[in-house]
């Protein structure tokens, strides 16, 4: 049975700086899962950066596999995170950000902000370029600078941006996942495989390393802060659900921006639509399953493993990236040459891509809420670029500079993430209980994860900020 226009839109809040959503059909879903395979692939290809790298082998090498355990929790969580994140883009082609706008005009503004502080500092690139000297040597700040300008140019000149940055996505991941496949083989030691069961036998959480410090690692395994937001934006560009009725960023020099509608659409929930919506949700969760959840894992696990096999024990370890130069020679040593070499060809890019991947979604973020809520006449696109040239050219600046990452950075990079997640799980709860038609409305399952997802950052967010805190002062 059809209902009424009014009634599909009764939900949505009524704001005089956001038009209601238009009314239009759900399209088709596609007819194999693999049509519709990159959104999450992208995000565990962001997402791969110091955590997989640095963060878990780094207590792998303290304490054993005794923490793994924390990597699979905090991955369910961001996964039904990401997924309500992905239900209201599914339903209205609009994003989060743009639905918590509907509800007070600055929400979208406030994340866009705190999500540029987090990135700032341009540390995933100067740790791409770090893992390069120690192949090629070289000098640290002019290779940061060369690789913050070809993200700059990758982003501007691609033709449509979501394909470029999902194919350096999938060949970092594929990368990833042949150094894993090589290390399982020729690195990881027969009694490092046997105490594998440990995981699940000894789980504990060694307080030891600063609780904070455990925390950050559970509750951001994978992603974290203004990365599980930004899902929205590359479903959208993947043409899920409704977000097939909204452009996609195209390069204004190479592509052809579009205007983009500021606000997103409806459907009526008829038996059709229905129908449809469902077979949208299992494609959505099985991508995001198959993909980020199990990608991000296995890399936990298998870098885990390889830090286990070969520094477990070793007194001195730093835990930044200092700790990958350790770790590759006595992969060196242990193994070959050559094996050390691609831990450190894959680390450097493995980082360098999570650095276009992270100046990507900055800007995605921040020009999608400046074009809805406050420059509607603009063009996403020609908002996008400039804020990608904003914070190449800002990165560049502050590597030339010399400065050493500023502590306040530091505490805002730490504090941020789990703040964002701790509002915004409780914002999606509203959201999508309330403005949503009935039928896809989230159900109570989901609504207590969500509400364990609010409890954890919540509790991560005050312990970060003691300690953080205690720090400076």
């Amino acid at each position: 049975m059809t209902r009424q226009h009014n009634d599909v839109t009764a939900g949505f809040p009524r704001s005089r700086h956001l038009a209601p959503p238009e009314i239009r059909p759900l399209p088709a879903p596609p007819a194999s899962t693999w049509r519709i395979i990159g959104p999450g692939i992208v995000a565990a290809g962001v997402g791969l950066a110091s955590g997989e790298f640095i963060l878990f082998p780094y207590i792998a090498s303290q304490v054993g596999l005794v923490f793994v355990w924390a990597a699979l929790v905090g991955l369910a969580t961001q996964f039904f995170l990401n997924m309500e994140i992905e239900r209201y883009t599914l339903a209205t082609g609009e994003t989060a950000l743009t639905g918590f706008s509907r509800y007070w005009r600055h929400w979208g503004l406030v994340f866009a902000i705190l999500t540029m502080l987090a990135n700032l500092w341009p540390g995933w690139a100067t740790s791409s370029a770090t893992l390069i000297t120690y192949l090629w040597g070289g000098n640290v700040q002019w290779i940061s600078v060369g690789l913050l300008l070809a993200i700059g140019l990758i982003l501007t000149l691609a033709p449509v941006v979501y394909v470029a940055l999902e194919r350096a996505e999938m060949l970092k991941v594929a990368a990833v996942l042949v150094l894993l496949a090589v290390g399982a083989v020729v690195a990881i030691t027969a009694s490092a495989w046997a105490d594998v069961p440990k995981i699940i036998t000894e789980a504990s959480v060694p307080v030891d390393l600063g609780l904070a410090f455990l925390m950050g690692a559970l509750a951001f395994a994978g992603a974290g802060g203004g990365q599980n937001l930004v899902q929205s934006n590359w479903i959208r560009d993947k043409g899920f659900g409704m977000g097939k009725y909204v452009p996609r960023i195209k390069s204004p020099v190479t592509g052809k921006p579009e205007a983009a509608p500021s606000t997103g659409f409806i459907f009526e929930p008829t038996d059709e639509h229905l129908s449809r919506w469902r077979a949208w949700w299992r494609f959505a969760n099985r991508e995001q399953l198959s993909t980020f959840v199990l990608i991000t894992f296995l890399s936990i696990m298998f870098t885990s493993l390889l830090a286990y096999s070969t520094v477990y024990g070793r007194p001195g370890l730093p835990n930044n990236i200092g700790f990958l130069r350790i770790e590759g020679e006595v992969l060196k040593e242990t193994v070959g040459a050559w094996f050390g070499t691609l831990f450190w060809v894959v680390g450097a890019f493995a980082l360098f891509a999570a650095a276009l991947g992270i100046v990507d979604y900055s800007s995605r973020l921040t020009a999608d809420v400046l074009k809805t809520a406050y420059v509607k006449d603009a063009k996403e696109s020609t908002l996008y670029f400039a804020v990608v040239w904003v914070l190449v050219l800002a990165g560049c600046v502050i590597v030339l500079a010399g400065f050493a990452q500023p502590l306040i950075l530091l505490v805002i990079s730490a504090c941020v993430g789990g703040l964002m997640m701790f509002i915004y799980s409780g914002l999606l709860i509203v959201l999508n209980r309330k403005v949503l038609p009935e039928p896809i409305r989230i159900r109570a399952g989901r609504t207590a994860v969500l509400g364990w997802s609010v409890a954890l950052f919540g509790v991560l967010s005050v312990l970060t900020i003691i300690e953080q805190v205690g720090k400076l002062f």
